[in-house]
């Protein structure tokens, strides 16, 4: 039973991710379009509205809530994985993604009041904050060591200042042309 509750948890990750990633993308477009004519402006924003909505609405809170509920089932059938160092500190990357989903909740509900308190750069680099604890939950729950670990957080280091870059570039270029 234990491995076909961890598959659906990896399927509900997936779904859940997924869903982050595009809604972030979508708030970019969205604070992209005020730049927009006002008539433009009205219907894109109506447009970006509905579909934010239904993505975070109709997948990707239902696919956090069925992960954590997958990842509580796994550790009520073998509660000794409480007692791993690994799963303590996955748990706690864990908890920031959820942090996360939350907080993109918000901006999505102030982007309906009109507030847009971002850029597009800045929501850019939000959008890698996920892909960061993304890499620190996969990498802990198939290392599994603290040895491990130690590399595992310098490489997350090493691919956060990457990431980071990358937007910076990216903007240089987009900018440019």
């Amino acid at each position: 039973m234990y491995l076909y509750i961890k598959a659906i948890h990896i399927i509900f990750v997936v779904s859940w991710m997924a869903g982050l990633f595009y809604v972030v993308r979508l708030f970019i477009y969205h604070t992209e379009a005020q730049e927009r004519i006002e008539t433009e402006r009205k219907v894109l924003s109506d447009q970006f509205e509905i579909i934010e909505r239904k993505l975070f609405n109709i997948i990707t809170t239902p696919a956090m809530i069925l992960t954590l509920l997958a990842g509580i089932s796994m550790v009520y059938i073998d509660t000794n994985l409480l007692t791993q160092s690994w799963l303590q500190i996955k748990l706690g990357f864990v908890l920031g993604l959820i942090v996360y989903h939350f907080i993109c909740q918000r901006m999505m509900q102030q982007m309906r009041k009109g507030i847009y308190k971002f850029t597009s750069t800045q929501l850019r680099i939000w959008n890698e904050v996920a892909t960061i604890l993304l890499f620190a939950i996969v990498f802990l729950a198939v290392l599994k060591s603290g040895v491990d670990w130690i590399y595992g957080l310098i490489g997350l280091l090493v691919f956060t200042l990457i990431i980071m870059s990358a937007v910076k570039i990216y903007k240089y270029y987009r900018l440019k042309g």
